[in-house]
């Protein structure tokens, strides 16, 4: 089934299903939510890319994992991953993810609550993982590149991956970050097979045009797994949500905040902007 032949009628009204359960976005930890339309389209290309396969999710505020568990279990596709798990260090999503799957009996999706900043916990043995991280504008793609390094480490770096970043001719910093992805792919053992340009749009009104792509990334069978550490390199740290902030190993609780150890260094990041720090 090609995109063209969804019932888009049944697939936005379940779009809207999983968004009336999605938490309001955190701007200042960069939760800025894809917008319904461009959800339907990724959704239903990550159902048919992952079919079949066990797929690991490295945060995702936009709860593409639950559209295409839903998509699937509803039959508006026919096609969709075996087994979803999301990572997020956001206790509120990981209770959305865990409450719409029970109501909906989503046997196929789960959450675990989780820090990127923190060893990756297993286990290791997707078959691919998806990740729509802080894009890297104030820390030269180091976000990025952890993200992505979690994502490969859930795969014990044979498995594909998609990652999500921003795209945009008229800015330098979106090539300049994808660079820096590309290199750090192949330095882990992966290639970009395919890049899909330009095909998510965003609920920001400070750059309503600003736009993502997919990154889509191979494994070259030159990569090694390796034992997942902690990130503490201070320069892979700064301003990992935005210009003017870092957290070390945290978790953030809807009642109590952040848990764990949390550092906000001395900085202004736009609450409109952390994701993009255009400012």
């Amino acid at each position: 089934m090609a995109a063209d032949e969804i019932d888009l009628r049944a697939a936005v009204n379940a779009i809207s299903d999983v968004v009336q359960n999605r938490p309001p976005p955190l701007r200042e930890f960069d939760q800025i939510y894809m917008k319904a339309g461009d959800m339907v389209m990724q959704s239903e290309f990550i159902a048919r890319w992952a079919d079949g396969k066990r797929l690991a999710f490295i945060g995702d505020g936009d709860a593409i994992s639950v559209c295409v568990a839903y998509l699937r279990q509803r039959e508006i596709l026919p096609y969709g991953p075996t087994r979803v798990v999301v990572y997020d260090f956001d206790e509120r999503i990981c209770n959305a993810v865990t409450r719409f799957a029970d109501a909906e009996r989503l046997e196929t999706l789960s959450a675990k609550l989780y820090n990127c900043l923190d060893p990756f916990p297993g286990p290791t043995d997707f078959d691919c993982f998806y990740t729509n991280p802080p894009w890297g504008a104030s820390n030269e793609g180091e976000s990025v590149k952890v993200f992505m390094q979690r994502g490969m480490e859930a795969t014990g770096h044979a498995g594909d991956g998609v990652v999500v970043v921003a795209d945009d001719p008229e800015l330098s910093w979106p090539g300049e970050v994808l660079a820096r992805l590309q290199q750090a792919a192949l330095h882990a053992g992966y290639h970009v097979q395919r890049m899909m340009s330009q095909v998510h749009s965003y609920h920001l009104d400070d750059a309503p045009d600003l736009r993502s792509c997919n990154v889509i990334l191979k494994p070259t069978g030159s990569g090694q797994a390796t034992q997942s550490v902690s990130i503490t390199d201070p320069a892979r740290l700064t301003n990992f949500y935005g210009r003017g902030s870092a957290r070390t190993s945290a978790t953030f609780d809807s009642e109590r905040g952040w848990t764990g150890q949390t550092r906000r260094r001395a900085g202004k990041t736009s609450p409109a902007m952390s994701r993009w720090s255009l400012q």
